[in-house]
Formats: C-alpha cells, structure tokens, sequence
C-alpha cells in the first residue's frame, strides 16, 4: 500500500472532508426551499439529517485520531530530524514523508539506484 501521507494526517483528512462535505449537503439541502417550495422543506429535512450523520461521523473520526495520537510513540525522523508520531510497523514522517519502521526486516539500507534500475542478482545454485 502506498501512502502520501502519515497514517494520522491521512485519517484527519477525512475528517475534514466529512465536515466539508455534511456541511454542503446541508446547504444544498436549504437551497431545495427556495427552489421547490413545500417540497423542498422536505428535501432540506433529508438533506439536514444526511449532514449531521455525516457531522458526526467527522466527529468520531476526530475523537478516534485523538485517541490514537496519545498512545503513539514518537521518535526522531532520521532524514529531517524532527519529532513525528508512528502508528502500526510502518508509517511516513509527518514532516518530510520518510517511510519509517520498527520491523527490521522491512527496513532498506538505502535509496534505490538512480533512473529506476534495479541490480541483478545471481540466481541461487540449485
């Protein structure tokens, strides 16, 4: 799995944009009232409880990451040297976007060569 971002930073995007996007449906949901008249105080009611749903799913998102980033343990990025948080076995820098790891077996000595080549390993005698 690829990831841009920290696994926190990941989830405190959602968050917001379940805020972002409960409050539009509940604006959208208002605007059915001038459009449709009766009808649209009922389409603005449907509308109004989908956002706050979706409100308060942010909401328990928020509460969730909040909780996680208390027990996370925090250690020195190596490449920027600044103090991050890490969840799981591997997680990137919040900071410069570093893959970090606690497994050693995942871990690499190094970049990967320049322009994309791979080296070639001698198969193994059989």
């Amino acid at each position: 799995m690829k990831m841009r971002a920290s696994k926190i930073s990941t989830m405190r995007t959602w968050g917001l944009l379940l805020v972002l996007g409960g409050m539009g449906l509940m604006v959208l949901g208002t605007s059915g009232i001038l459009l449709f008249g009766e009808v649209g105080k009922i389409i603005a009611a449907i509308f109004m409880v989908i956002g706050i749903l979706t409100c308060g799913a942010s909401m328990f998102i928020y509460f969730w990451v909040g909780m996680l980033s208390t027990s996370a343990p925090v250690l020195e990025c190596p490449e920027c040297g600044k103090r991050t948080k890490m969840l799981g076995k591997t997680d990137r820098c919040m900071y410069c976007h570093t893959i970090l790891t606690w497994d050693p077996a995942m871990a690499t000595a190094g970049a990967p060569p320049a322009g994309g080549e791979t080296e070639e390993r001698p198969a193994a005698p059989v």
